[in-house]
């Protein structure tokens, strides 16, 4: 019998094993419960096992499960349009809809998109430093983490990458080669670093007079999580492609690329594909997703518990500040190793992460209820105590 590990070695071996969930909790293989103030990484908003997805995802286990995209299948149009609307704050964006199995799935969507929509010579994308769009060849060349590059040089050319933030360098970097800027309303694997009003209103100022598109990636922020459907609607600006994931399935791998038909058109059958992309099972999950969403007011829910947490937050004497929209948040720690705290945390019953040597990352569901942050609050504190003991 084999003793080493069956899985590749590009995970730490995990501590826990988790076997089910319910809402805001998580329950281990030995029965012990942690709050979940991460949800699979801002995925699970609606909480784990949700009524409503889990019997969307059972009846259409009995009914059908796979036809390919060469045909058209239930839940796949009504998803698309009410993505459409939802971007359009209630009303048509005059969109089109592309569907994935991921996050990096979309955003590959969207820079092929570009890349067409520029033609031949004008493919160049700019994104941001400290950005992260995904692990596939092309989204790790548009992640704007260079210490995620060097194992895997070369990388595929035509991206370039501008200061966070900084309308100036991003300006240097626009020329006739750049089909699109991409960036994210809140850079969350970069730290939670939100964007602000004028920084994206100078963007799509650059972008109309060039010609070139503005590309928003709303993986991690969007749907409902910053406090409004999508991220980039805090900042007043149009995108011409929006890309999301996580959040669409409440747990069911589905992403998608939205992009003004404007755009869309520059797409010809064939140009673009996927095998399981909008499957009947996945987009079912969608469906009952974004239903649910729509009924509890996702967004107003979402801002009105990060209002909550935050404010706990800054009640812990090692938090200096923080950071974020909604429930997408990065509590900041005054000389205190956060990647020690996110550790002691688990062994406690609680689940977060270290974004930065110094940041916790919080993205609990959507549901999460007053007493979950407040019991979450007490285990955090008794892990800053215990780590600097």
């Amino acid at each position: 019998m084999t003793t080493h590990s069956p899985f590749m070695p590009n995970y730490n071996d995990p501590s826990v094993e988790f076997v089910r969930g319910e809402g805001a909790y998580l329950y281990d293989n030995h029965d012990k419960r942690y709050v979940d103030w991460l949800a699979g990484i801002a995925v699970c908003s609606l909480g784990h096992a949700h009524p409503a997805v889990a019997e969307a995802i059972c009846d259409q286990a009995t009914k059908l499960l796979h036809v390919s995209n060469l045909f058209g299948s239930e839940n796949k149009a009504e998803v698309a349009i009410t993505l459409d609307t939802l971007i359009g704050e209630g009303e048509s964006a005059d969109g089109q809809v592309f569907f994935a199995n991921s996050g990096a799935e979309a955003n590959e969507c969207a820079i092929k998109l570009a890349r067409k929509f520029g033609g031949r010579g004008r493919h160049n994308v700019v994104a941001a430093f400290q950005s992260f769009h995904g692990r596939t060849l092309a989204t790790l060349a548009a992640t704007g983490q260079p210490s995620k590059w060097e194992a895997f040089q070369p990388l595929p050319e035509g991206f370039r990458h501008a200061v966070w933030a900084d309308l100036e360098d991003l300006e240097s970097k626009l020329d006739e080669s750049v089909a699109a800027v991409l960036l994210e309303p809140v850079q969350g694997e970069g730290g939670v670093n939100p964007a602000t009003v004028e920084y994206f209103d100078g963007v799509r100022r650059l972008c109309d007079e060039r010609g070139i598109l503005f590309m928003i990636d709303e993986v991690q922020a969007g749907l409902a999580r910053t406090g409004r459907w999508f991220g980039f609607q805090h900042f007043g600006i149009e995108p011409d492609v929006v890309t999301m994931a996580k959040a669409l399935g409440n747990g069911m791998p589905i992403g998608a690329c939205w992009a003004k038909r404007s755009v869309a058109a520059a797409f010809e059958p064939g140009d673009h594909a996927t095998t399981y992309g909008g499957g009947p099972l996945a987009t079912s999950a969608a469906r009952a997703t974004l239903e649910t969403m729509i009924a509890i007011d996702a967004p107003t829910m979402a801002k009105t518990a990060g209002n909550k947490l935050s404010e706990a937050l800054l009640g812990l004497d090692v938090v200096s500040e923080t950071r974020g929209l909604g429930l997408l948040l990065a509590a900041e720690l005054i000389d205190t190793d956060a990647k020690a705290v996110a550790a002691t945390c688990l062994e406690m019953g609680l689940v977060l992460n270290a974004v930065t040597s110094t940041a916790l990352r919080l993205t609990p569901p959507i549901v999460i209820t007053d007493d979950q942050i407040a019991e979450g609050i007490q285990i955090l504190q008794a892990a800053i105590v215990a780590v600097a003991k």
